[in-house]
């Protein structure tokens, strides 16, 4: 939880590249952020992660400053990814999968990509092959 927060914080994003030890090879900054931290476990949250009507992965967040000044204590419930907040997460998840094509095929090939497979009727009709050369990287 610690390098998670601390990442987020350093980078205002957590994806996965930051989880590889090169990344946090390349960032002291990570680590003095981890040991400046106290993490405490609430039962509550706990209790409801194992529940599996609920399994709300809830978690909070307050940060408290030298000065004896601190933030806001934030809750969150359920994440962005959990099934009660689905609605909210596929707008995300589709600008990620878009974003992803484009770091590897130009614009114009990820969003003829993208825009098939927002369409449920016309990518059922695609044929695998054709579906498959989409995905060829060309020069």
């Amino acid at each position: 939880m610690q390098y998670m927060l601390a990442v987020a914080m350093i980078k205002g994003d957590l994806v996965a590249e930051f989880y590889e030890d090169s990344f946090h090879q390349k960032n002291p900054l990570i680590d003095e952020l981890r040991n400046k931290m106290i993490l405490s476990e609430d039962k509550r949250y706990s209790k409801d992660y194992l529940d599996d009507d609920k399994r709300s992965i809830a978690n909070a967040l307050q940060i408290f400053f030298k000065d004896g000044s601190h933030t806001e204590k934030v809750k969150v419930e359920y994440p962005i990814g959990h099934r009660n907040r689905r609605q909210e997460g596929i707008p995300l998840l589709e600008r990620k999968f878009l974003n992803s094509l484009k770091g590897t095929f130009s614009d114009v090939q990820s969003n003829k990509i993208y825009s098939l497979c927002l369409d449920n009727e016309k990518i059922k009709k695609t044929p695998v092959n054709e579906f498959m050369d989409m995905f060829v990287i060309k020069d």
